[in-house]
């Protein structure tokens, strides 16, 4: 596997006229929370029934923990847990019970599956809550338990399907922490499906940018900003006293501006600089923050305002989206002619 636990390879599923999955290719390391991010329909679930050998593809490969997913469906499946956005439990049955099923469905013997249920309860915080039957459960805890079902058989991967909805923000900010913890803990892969960029960017080690079929980027957070945005993954904002400006060291406030712009711009990384109402606006293509702020303080400017911004998981997707549709109506403005 070359370190990738999951490889999939010109991945292509339509549907009638349908493309639901376009020629994908990814590949996910043994150990990291990886996201896959996109609105609803741009075929994130159906990339995930294809891993799970639940769905054949039309063309293309698909291996999970080194076993083909069309030709080794079983094994497949032992080897990975999967929870969808809504689960289903037994719901007369026990928390507990409901465990002890799933054990049983996997072959798990008994007293290592009673252990392994509670161990599972109550790390998922439903130590006091597992002897109620799943029908009592609200949403929030319906998930940990569906987290708890997926767990009981060991997986090496774990396929979370938009698991958060429904769940109230204390709630959620618990469960993706929860994961975070499992994953580092025990070196599970996971692979988190969302449409909720904010909850992506807090856990993930890299994302995949879903739209239309398409994976139209992935890579961890500083790579996708410095892909994006011209060499200037990092913006930081330094605000100096403009009475100092005005005035000026001889008098003419332009030369003295113009003198710290001056410094400013032989600072490492620096490649813009923008000036409105005493702020500097300086985009760089590595964190410069301490050395800018030191050339304001060197050049004999009072520094009364700095921040750094870097580039969200937000302004990352709405660019690639941006571009998704600009390429769109490029094609529909200019179609290739047919050949004869």
């Amino acid at each position: 596997m070359n370190g990738n636990i999951i490889e999939l390879s010109g991945l292509t599923k339509t549907y009638g006229t349908l493309t639901a999955v376009d020629h994908l290719n990814l590949r996910i390391k043994k150990g990291e929370v990886f996201g896959l991010l996109g609105p609803n329909g741009a075929g994130k679930s159906t990339t995930i029934m294809m891993m799970l050998g639940l769905t054949e593809p039309d063309s293309g490969s698909v291996e999970v923990c080194g076993f083909d997913a069309v030709t080794n469906q079983i094994e497949v499946k032992r080897k990975v847990g999967y929870l969808p956005d809504e689960v289903g439990f037994y719901e007369n049955r026990s928390g507990f019970e409901n465990l002890l099923y799933t054990a049983q469905l996997n072959r798990i013997p008994l007293i290592t599956a009673r252990e392994r249920a509670r161990q599972l309860l109550k790390q998922v915080g439903l130590e006091k809550e597992g002897h109620k039957n799943a029908g009592t459960y609200s949403r929030g805890m319906r998930q940990r338990l569906g987290l708890a079902d997926v767990l009981i058989k060991n997986p090496e991967v774990i396929i979370l399907d938009e698991p958060t909805l429904g769940i109230d923000p204390r709630g959620v900010r618990e469960f993706l922490l929860l994961i975070v913890q499992l994953s580092r803990r025990e070196g599970i892969t996971v692979l988190l499906s969302s449409h909720h960029l904010h909850q992506v960017q807090q856990i993930c080690d890299r994302v995949g940018i879903f739209v239309a079929g398409k994976l139209l980027a992935e890579g961890d957070m500083a790579t996708l900003s410095e892909k994006l945005f011209t060499g200037e993954p990092f913006v930081i904002e330094a605000g100096v006293n403009m009475v100092q400006i005005q005035a000026g060291e001889s008098g003419n406030g332009i030369i003295s501006g113009s003198r710290l712009q001056e410094a400013l711009q032989q600072v490492a990384g620096v490649s813009s600089i923008q000036f409105t109402n005493g702020i500097f606006r300086l985009g760089s293509s590595v964190d410069a923050t301490a050395a800018i702020a030191r050339t304001v303080v060197e050049s004999g400017f009072d520094l009364i305002y700095l921040q750094k911004k870097e580039y969200g998981l937000d302004d990352i997707y709405n660019r690639y989206f941006e571009r998704s549709e600009e390429h769109e109506q490029i094609a529909q403005q200019h179609p290739v002619a047919e050949r004869p």
